[in-house]
């Protein structure tokens, strides 16, 4: 694709990035190399980067070899969490909370810990449909080490859900897709009315109505993140999406970087 020219500084707080040697994401090869070229060519000069959600897992290996490939690359690691509570609404879901434990690949507070204190991660990541949802202790943790947590929001995982177990706390929780993903516009919209309760952030992946980006710009202008969603969306593409919305000068560049880069510090220029 060809190189955007546009006068923003952009910071994406949504990228994946395979751990192994292939750079295998979702059948599509796509190398740290190649993430950071087509970073460079939507004018992407930051980026957050995890390993991608993997069921019953233990996360310590992807996410040490996401921050071993961020060296020296304009990449921000975040580490993957998970837990055994279920992303769902409803008296099931409470009920298989109560009975389930932890087992061997879930995070523990030690692991929180360890990762929150490390200097090459400066944030968590979370897919409840996937990793499921921290337990009280774990979030508990968070809340000492207070770094920023990007959740995956959608239809498996809906605002209500997101609003009784994470929002709130005292650690900044940034809801990925507007928390609708895949393209549930009524998910989108009751996440944006939660901004009005809630001190929380979204993040625009995979977010593809215009009317529901505006929205939000124009109610919360302060609470909107740029997030490409790649490599399963080219940056290019993200980055259009934002740049034709009919709002102002001054709101584009808080979505491209002012307010993730006052919530996650080494996004900015000078980190």
């Amino acid at each position: 694709m060809l190189e955007l020219e546009h006068g923003f500084r952009v910071v994406d707080v949504h990228a994946s990035l395979s751990p192994d040697e292939q750079g295998r994401t979702r059948g599509r090869a796509v190398s740290p190399d190649r993430l950071e070229r087509e970073m460079h060519q939507a004018g992407v000069v930051k980026a957050v980067v995890f390993p991608e959600a993997t069921p019953e897992t233990s996360y310590v290996a992807a996410n040490n070899g996401v921050a071993r490939l961020s060296v020296d690359r304009p990449f921000v690691p975040f580490a993957r969490i998970n837990g055994f509570r279920s992303s769902r609404v409803g008296p099931r879901s409470r009920f298989r909370d109560a009975v389930r434990r932890r087992d061997a690949h879930h995070t523990t507070p030690r692991d929180v810990e360890r990762y929150g204190y490390d200097d090459r991660f400066q944030g968590f990541v979370l897919d409840p449909t996937v990793d499921g949802l921290p337990e009280e202790a774990v979030l508990e943790r968070l809340e000492d080490v207070d770094l920023p947590l990007l959740v995956r929001g959608g239809v498996d995982a809906p605002p209500a859900r997101l609003a009784e177990t994470l929002l709130g706390r005292s650690f900044p929780v940034v809801v990925a897709h507007f928390g609708g993903f895949p393209l549930d516009r009524s998910l989108m919209n009751e996440m944006v009315d939660l901004l009005d309760e809630y001190d929380c952030y979204l993040d625009t992946s995979f977010v593809r109505y215009r009317g529901v980006l505006e929205r939000a710009l124009l109610e919360h202008p302060d609470r909107v993140f740029f997030g490409s969603g790649a490599p399963a969306c080219h940056p290019d593409v993200a980055v259009m999406e934002v740049l034709t919305l009919d709002v102002s000068e001054d709101k584009l560049w808080r979505a491209f970087s002012k307010n993730a880069c006052r919530v996650i510090g080494a996004l900015g220029p000078d980190a």
